[in-house]
């Protein structure tokens, strides 16, 4: 079991303590370790697969589980089929969890259904891009990539959460922020047979929900849903916002919804790119975007 505190919570031990004294009631035996920083949660899940362990729980959010999916795909597929991955729900940003029905403030249910070890092979997208050194590189993704304004977002998000607790309320202080800063970009696009050749908001790639904007995305069906969003006028834009909270954000008429194995990025001019919720370094020229499926093994409820 890998604990990743919640930063910039001053009760962090009392939130382990309540999910250790649910672990004993159901009569889990497990080891735990603790990451310092992000930067520690791969080299612990690395730690964890060369020591063997077959079951690796991550108390933590859709980034912890992200650097956990790309440590396990890093490894012979004969080692990963063997090894089973599970969340508890403590991050700032949880939507992988939350389309499972995990909860954060119910950790008996959680740990409850973990317990029974019903697994479900997801699937996962991948970026394949060139970075500043000329290398052909990959990182892959559970919940969703976006690309623009949402990363942008996304980034403030995660600050603001700190401050004000409530997932609405951080994202609308966000995206008020966001009223100052670049609200297009060009870009390229080819999705399917459709060519996308101009000045774009925001692109969602979703394998799971996507923080509300790939509502219909589900990560078994080997299909990445893309919602490529231009820019609406600032009524429009507002209204865009009370869809997204309100779930029907398919339904705004600057959304353009599709569904698709791959997409091509061919440009995306200073438009930033974020990852299950984190910010990455923005690829350099042109990458693409696909589809991995069934090859997680992902604890799922009953």
């Amino acid at each position: 079991m890998l604990y990743c505190p919640k930063t910039g919570i001053s009760n962090k031990r009392k939130r382990w303590e309540k999910i250790e004294q649910v672990l004993k009631e159901h009569g889990v035996l497990y080891d735990m370790v603790q990451s310092e920083t992000a930067d520690s949660v791969e080299r612990l899940v690395k730690m964890m697969i060369g020591n063997g362990y077959k079951t690796i729980v991550i108390v933590g959010g859709d980034s912890a589980l992200n650097d956990a999916v790309n440590c396990l795909m890093m490894e012979e597929k004969t080692v990963r089929e063997g090894i089973a991955l599970g969340v508890i729900p403590n991050g700032v940003m949880n939507d992988f969890a939350r389309f499972w029905s995990f909860d954060e403030d119910n950790v008996e249910q959680t740990v409850g259904w973990l317990v029974k070890r019903r697994i479900r092979k997801v699937d996962l997208g991948c970026i394949r891009y060139t970075n500043a050194k000329n290398e052909k590189c990959h990182r892959y993704f559970l919940n969703c990539l976006n690309i623009g304004m949402t990363a942008d977002i996304m980034n403030l998000r995660r600050q603001t959460r700190r401050l004000f607790g409530s997932r609405t309320l951080s994202f609308v202080s966000s995206l008020f922020v966001m009223l100052f800063h670049r609200m297009e970009y060009k870009m390229k696009l080819r999705i399917n047979s459709t060519v996308i050749d101009r000045k774009v908001m925001t692109v969602c790639i979703g394998s799971g929900p996507g923080y509300g904007q790939t509502p219909n995305a589900v990560p078994y069906n080997g299909m990445l849903d893309v919602s490529v969003v231009y820019h609406p006028e600032m009524v429009q834009l507002i209204e865009g916002l009370w869809l997204l909270v309100a779930g029907r954000f398919l339904n705004h008429r600057s959304v353009h919804p599709f569904r698709t194995q791959e997409i091509r990025v061919d440009e995306a001019k200073k438009a930033m790119v974020g990852i299950d919720g984190r910010l990455m370094k923005t690829p350099v020229g042109p990458f693409r975007v696909d589809i991995e499926q069934e090859v997680i093994n992902f604890l799922i409820p009953e």
